[in-house]
């Protein structure tokens, strides 16, 4: 069955009696259009951008200054080769100025490097298959395809809108506070924020993103006395560097549970002597069976629903981390990752107002999906400053894996979505 006509069949419904003359337009245009978008989808996948390859990051950003510019936006590229990274897109279309001011957030890279063995698109059935074939550019296609059919409708014209595509969201350049400064004054310029990972799905049912959780990392390194064995728990020696790093990470374990936070041991290291390099990737360690050993290292991630549980498992560890055994030190170390995204209530009403765009256009109504099951993604970084909701991306399996694919006749439906929700936002007068 051609796409066409997949499209028709996802995106019919029994009645759209609420849906204005413009959205039945928008209605039409992706319908029409779903063939045009499969094409792009295939022409970004087969382009490699893994977060490393400049190149091929700046190829993926040329492909969709191509799509923007003829719809009225001023792009820009921001360069970031200063963090080791390519750069980003940041292209603006400004409307009559009264309306809500959107940021429609994605990613130009992928997690597959120009080495990796997976390689090209192939269709098999509804799926498109490749390499960030749905982690983001499947998202980056329901961007370009909801501004299409904004602009065929006629209400794209008097909206204001930001596209924000980082070309590094799967690997952060360094430092973060540059790597995300145009980001974070998009979320202050913006009123709503939408990020166009994929959507949320289970049971064949589709959930709406309020909240997404921190990712943070974090250090311990551990030292005690060291010499034979034979004195191990005695009063020259005490218990040695393993036993004080075990110690801790068990009383994270016992002591640390509650809703919605985790915090995993990465990698773990434990001699005379033993270290991680400077990425907290590779570890260097000697030691023998009757040493006590001297030095033990560990990484690991903490991830929280909100900056106020996030400081609280911080203080926690902390105050274990203290409780030194006999002969022991240590010191815990945190490195700042990705902010939460806390369910608000503003974000929730967004959730609301696709609601109502949901039942107009005849498709089921999305839930809160729960955000332990979700990971984080540049929508955290202006969650502070704009309403905010993720996944409004494209359906599929297999994120960051190979053989990750999407649903084509998602991408129509989720563009639908989008174009109706953004062109009844931005009728909406902002706050003054």
């Amino acid at each position: 069955m051609r796409l066409l006509s997949l499209a028709a069949l996802i995106l019919a419904t029994p009645a759209v009696a609420k849906l204005t003359p413009p959205e039945s337009r928008m209605q039409s245009t992706v319908t029409a259009e779903a063939p045009r978008h499969e094409a792009l989808l295939e022409k970004l996948v087969t382009q490699n951008s893994g977060s490393l390859n400049i190149a091929g990051v700046t190829k993926v950003g040329d492909m969709m200054r191509a799509e923007l510019e003829p719809l009225g936006f001023t792009v820009e590229w921001i360069d970031m080769k200063a963090t080791g990274r390519a750069g980003h897109i940041v292209a603006t279309h400004e409307g009559n100025g009264r309306g809500k001011r959107v940021l429609l957030i994605g990613h130009l890279d992928t997690v597959f490097e120009p080495d990796s063995p997976f390689t090209g698109f192939k269709r098999e059935g509804t799926r498109a298959i490749g390499p960030g074939v749905g982690d983001d550019k499947g998202g980056l296609v329901v961007i370009v395809a909801t501004l299409r059919a904004m602009q065929a409708a006629g209400t794209l014209k008097a909206a204001d809108i930001k596209v924000m595509l980082t070309g590094d969201e799967e690997k952060t350049g360094t430092p973060q506070d540059v790597a995300r400064r145009d980001l974070v004054a998009a979320g202050k310029w913006a009123d709503v924020a939408l990020e166009y990972e994929n959507v949320a799905t289970e049971g064949g049912k589709d959930f709406g993103t309020t909240a997404r959780r921190s990712s943070n990392s974090w250090e311990i390194v551990a030292s005690g006395k060291t010499g034979h064995s034979s004195g191990i728990f005695g009063e020259t020696l005490g218990y040695g560097a393993i036993y004080e790093l075990a110690r801790i990470i068990d009383d994270f374990r016992r002591e640390l549970p509650e809703p919605n936070l985790t915090y995993n041991v990465g990698v773990i290291a434990g001699g005379t002597p033993a270290a991680l390099d400077e990425a907290g990737v590779n570890a260097t360690v000697t030691g023998k069976t009757n040493i006590v050993a001297a030095r033990a290292v560990a990484r690991g991630d903490l991830r929280g629903l909100t900056p106020e549980q996030d400081a609280g498992a911080k203080a926690k560890m902390a105050a274990i981390v203290a409780k030194h055994l006999p002969s022991t030190d240590a010191r815990l170390a945190f490195f700042d990752g990705y902010p939460s995204m806390p369910p608000t209530a503003a974000n929730r009403a967004l959730l609301a107002k696709l609601n109502v765009a949901n039942r107009d256009l005849g498709l089921p109504e999305m839930s809160e999906y729960d955000p332990a099951k979700r990971g984080a993604a540049d929508s955290s970084f202006v969650a502070a400053d704009a309403d905010t909701m993720g996944g409004m991306g494209a359906s599929g399996g297999g994120a960051h894996a190979e053989g990750e694919w999407v649903d084509l006749t998602s991408l129509p439906r989720q563009a639908l979505r989008s174009a109706v929700l953004i062109s009844r936002l931005s009728k909406e007068l902002r706050p003054r």
